[in-house]
């Protein structure tokens, strides 16, 4: 059977998958490749960069004809760097991690559908209130920033909440019955992340991709101290999940202490200890043994998402 749901009718694609826009990894060639393979393709533009965008959306443009989009993170950019990325004529503009409403309306202005990613109950309503055509639930087993609530019990109550507004699941979803769970608990599909890191056309390290494939569910751990160590400017309320290296190991809630905490990464860096960019991931890890190409991995997990449920209605 086919996996059609309104995400796939509304972007004219074929499988409900999207590529979680991760900043630093999720570029034009990954982007292109998930759309390639049927899925949604999104870019991850971060702070808004823009001579990094222009070179990523040149790669996704000249790779793909399929539909793809970019993603911000709200409480980083601005009304210019929005108004910019609409020029590119993405298929959809993804808002994550702050309040969409100052850019919502020039969103929809022109034409472009708006992707809001929620973490909790409040979020989701001031995403419903902006306009979002497509709300992301994220699940606190979700790689990188977020915030604590699971997957499981997160999703449906959004999907109740936002009525007729679709909901995309994301959150630990790294095989095909992540996905099939997703459309389960009321989601029209799912966004990926972690995953597709374990894919050549990331624009991650080989050090990182193995980290990534070396990793354990427990062996992540969701923090503050690794971007107060990086001064990475992050919201106080949006923790990381990343995999513990010696650093965590010793700074672990200790917020209270940013200036020991900085020199101390710092440290740790220049001597090679840990690398310069914490490794990212989800803890759906243990799925992910792998490196394959990230369109064969699209065309993967809409089969075996097929498969979940077709034995699930045998049950």
């Amino acid at each position: 059977m086919a996996l059609r749901t309104v995400f796939t009718e509304t972007f004219g694609i074929r499988h409900p998958i999207a590529l979680a826009p991760m900043g630093g990894s999720a570029g034009g060639a990954l982007a292109a490749a998930v759309s390639n393979g049927g899925g949604l393709g999104l870019i991850g533009g971060g702070r808004g960069d823009r001579e990094w965008l222009d070179r990523e959306v040149a790669l996704a443009t000249a790779a793909t004809d399929r539909p793809w989009g970019i993603g911000f993170l709200t409480w980083a950019v601005d009304a210019e760097v929005i108004a910019w990325a609409l020029e590119k004529r993405p298929s959809a503009l993804m808002l994550s991690f702050g309040d969409p409403m100052p850019f919502a309306s020039r969103v929809r202005d022109a034409g472009v559908p708006l992707i809001v990613q929620v973490t909790d109950l409040d979020e989701a309503k001031r995403a419903l209130d902006a306009g979002a055509d497509l709300i992301v639930a994220q699940g606190g087993e979700a790689g990188g920033h977020g915030k604590g609530q699971a997957t499981l019990p997160f999703v449906p109550v959004v999907v109740d909440l936002a009525g007729p507004t679709p909901v995309l699941a994301a959150g630990g979803i790294a095989d095909g019955r992540g996905v099939a769970a997703a459309l389960v608990l009321g989601a029209v599909g799912a966004l990926v992340g972690t995953r597709f890191q374990a894919s050549p056309e990331a624009l991650v390290s080989p050090e990182t991709a193995k980290a990534i494939l070396d990793a354990s569910g427990a062996d992540t751990d969701r923090n503050r101290i690794v971007d107060i160590a990086r001064e990475a400017g992050w919201p106080a309320e949006y923790t990381a999940r990343t995999v513990r290296d010696s650093f965590l190991a010793e700074w672990h809630d200790r917020e209270d202490e940013p200036e020991a905490a900085r020199r101390a990464y710092r440290a740790a860096v220049d001597s090679g200890a840990i690398a310069s960019q914490p490794v990212w991931a989800g803890q759906a890890a243990d799925l992910i043994t792998a490196i394959e190409p990230a369109a064969d991995l699209v065309d993967r997990l809409a089969a075996e998402a097929e498969q979940a449920l077709s034995r699930a209605g045998r049950d």
